[in-house]
Protein backbone atom coordinates (compact mmCIF):
# COMPACT_ATOMS: atom_id res chain seq x y z
CA UNK A 1 0.00 0.00 0.00
CA UNK A 2 1.51 3.37 -1.19
CA UNK A 3 0.99 5.90 1.89
CA UNK A 4 0.56 9.83 0.13
CA UNK A 5 2.29 12.49 2.52
CA UNK A 6 -0.45 14.98 3.13
CA UNK A 7 0.28 18.85 3.35
CA UNK A 8 -0.60 20.94 6.17
CA UNK A 9 -4.26 21.34 7.31
CA UNK A 10 -4.34 24.85 7.52
CA UNK A 11 -2.61 25.73 4.54
CA UNK A 12 -4.59 23.57 2.44
CA UNK A 13 -7.59 24.39 3.94
CA UNK A 14 -6.98 28.31 3.13
CA UNK A 15 -6.08 27.22 -0.73
CA UNK A 16 -9.28 25.30 -1.24
CA UNK A 17 -11.14 28.38 0.13
CA UNK A 18 -9.16 30.72 -1.62
CA UNK A 19 -9.65 29.19 -5.51
CA UNK A 20 -13.09 29.18 -4.71
CA UNK A 21 -13.74 32.46 -3.66
CA UNK A 22 -11.84 33.38 -6.85
CA UNK A 23 -14.54 31.66 -8.92
CA UNK A 24 -17.30 33.05 -6.87
CA UNK A 25 -18.52 30.33 -4.79
CA UNK A 26 -18.45 30.66 -0.86
CA UNK A 27 -17.60 27.49 0.75
CA UNK A 28 -19.68 28.34 3.70
CA UNK A 29 -23.02 29.28 1.79
CA UNK A 30 -22.67 26.33 -0.46
CA UNK A 31 -22.80 23.60 2.95
CA UNK A 32 -25.81 26.27 4.29
CA UNK A 33 -27.43 25.51 0.96
CA UNK A 34 -26.86 21.55 1.03
CA UNK A 35 -24.97 21.78 -1.88
CA UNK A 36 -21.75 20.88 -0.17
CA UNK A 37 -21.77 18.30 3.13
CA UNK A 38 -19.27 18.85 5.68
CA UNK A 39 -17.61 15.68 4.77
CA UNK A 40 -17.75 16.81 0.92
CA UNK A 41 -16.30 19.98 1.67
CA UNK A 42 -13.31 17.83 4.27
CA UNK A 43 -12.71 15.49 0.68
CA UNK A 44 -11.96 18.65 -1.19
CA UNK A 45 -9.19 19.72 1.30
CA UNK A 46 -7.84 16.47 1.42
CA UNK A 47 -7.69 16.37 -1.85
CA UNK A 48 -5.67 18.99 -2.15
CA UNK A 49 -3.45 18.23 0.60
CA UNK A 50 -2.60 15.06 -1.10
CA UNK A 51 -2.16 16.97 -4.78
CA UNK A 52 1.13 18.42 -4.47
CA UNK A 53 0.16 21.36 -6.57
CA UNK A 54 0.34 24.27 -3.77
CA UNK A 55 2.88 26.15 -5.38
CA UNK A 56 1.46 26.66 -8.71
CA UNK A 57 -1.57 27.15 -7.04
CA UNK A 58 -0.33 30.17 -4.84
CA UNK A 59 1.03 31.54 -7.76
CA UNK A 60 -2.10 31.60 -9.67
CA UNK A 61 -3.64 32.72 -6.48
CA UNK A 62 -1.13 35.48 -6.51
CA UNK A 63 -1.55 36.80 -9.88
CA UNK A 64 -5.39 36.56 -9.81
CA UNK A 65 -6.29 40.58 -10.19
CA UNK A 66 -10.06 39.81 -10.81
CA UNK A 67 -12.58 36.53 -10.65
CA UNK A 68 -11.76 33.81 -12.72
CA UNK A 69 -14.57 31.77 -14.58
CA UNK A 70 -13.46 28.35 -13.96
CA UNK A 71 -10.95 26.98 -11.09
CA UNK A 72 -7.20 26.58 -12.95
CA UNK A 73 -7.15 22.95 -14.86
CA UNK A 74 -4.10 21.54 -12.31
CA UNK A 75 -6.52 22.29 -9.20
CA UNK A 76 -7.38 18.93 -8.02
CA UNK A 77 -10.78 20.14 -6.65
CA UNK A 78 -11.44 21.60 -10.03
CA UNK A 79 -13.92 19.33 -11.31
CA UNK A 80 -16.09 19.73 -7.87
CA UNK A 81 -15.37 23.74 -7.37
CA UNK A 82 -16.52 24.70 -11.14
CA UNK A 83 -19.47 22.33 -10.10
CA UNK A 84 -20.60 24.64 -7.68
CA UNK A 85 -20.94 27.98 -9.35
Amino acid sequence: MQHIRLGDIEKHFWLTRSVARCIGVSLSEAMATGQLTPQGYAELVTRCRASGCSEKCAQWLAARQRRADTAPEFCANSESLNKLT
